[in-house]
């Protein structure tokens, strides 16, 4: 008797190792580069931009616990301000509770479409409120509202339960500013650590690394792929 279940996962490795793709679109070369990696990511941001990828400023922020234990989600990137990024979110979020253990966090920048990877070590700190309540009343009056109304990452009985609660937070600031919630705000990511990578013929892919240690300046090195 075949076991359908060992069948089934047979089939599918089958399928993931026959995933091929040559890439060839572009190269990275240190006399096309520039010589600060944040200048560098603005215009390879830029280029995803006009080249009309979907959520092209999304990174996949990872953090660590006070276990040590990872976590990887989606964040959008909002400014690259004096070579720190920038990003919001709730301050009672897991992703917040775990930076207020560990300030230091990853991030990756995937542009399939280019064939490019950007990834990011560096450490995070809050920004001013100032700068956190100016940006939250540029945000649509529904994301305002909902960053009121979202107790985030915790637990939610049911999506009627989330709903109701979303329309008890409009009811009450009905013909008024929505204020902008002292858990809610932005952290800036200083890089320590930043790759550019740039997919290449036969597998030898392009990195490019820049490091450096307080304010010193950037050190740039080629990575063998």
């Amino acid at each position: 008797m075949v076991n359908r279940e060992a069948s089934e996962d047979s089939v599918s490795a089958a399928k993931l190792r026959a995933l091929r793709k040559e890439y060839a679109e572009a190269e990275l070369l240190e006399t096309g580069c520039e010589l600060d990696p944040m200048r560098q990511l603005e215009r390879w941001l830029d280029e995803a931009v006009a080249a009309k990828l979907e959520e092209p400023n999304a990174m996949i922020l990872s953090t660590v616990n006070a276990d040590g234990a990872p976590s990887a989600r989606a964040v959008l990137l909002k400014e690259v301000h004096a070579g720190k990024l920038i990003f919001y979110t709730n301050y009672n979020s897991r992703k917040s509770v775990e930076i207020a253990h560990n300030p230091a966090v990853a991030g990756v920048f995937l542009w399939a479409e280019l064939e490019r990877q950007v990834r990011i070590e560096g450490v995070v700190k809050k920004i001013t409120r100032e700068k956190s309540e100016q940006y939250f009343r540029t945000r649509p009056r529904e994301s305002q509202l909902a960053a009121v109304a979202s107790d985030q990452s915790k637990v939610v009985e049911s999506r009627a339960e989330l709903d109701q609660h979303f329309e008890k937070v409009s009811k009450a600031h009905q013909g008024e500013e929505v204020p902008c919630p002292e858990y809610w705000g932005g952290f800036a990511l200083n890089p320590r650590r930043v790759e550019f990578w740039q997919g290449r013929e036969n597998r030898l892919h392009d990195r490019l690394c820049y490091t450096r240690s307080g304010n010193s300046d950037w050190k740039r090195e080629r990575l063998s792929p």
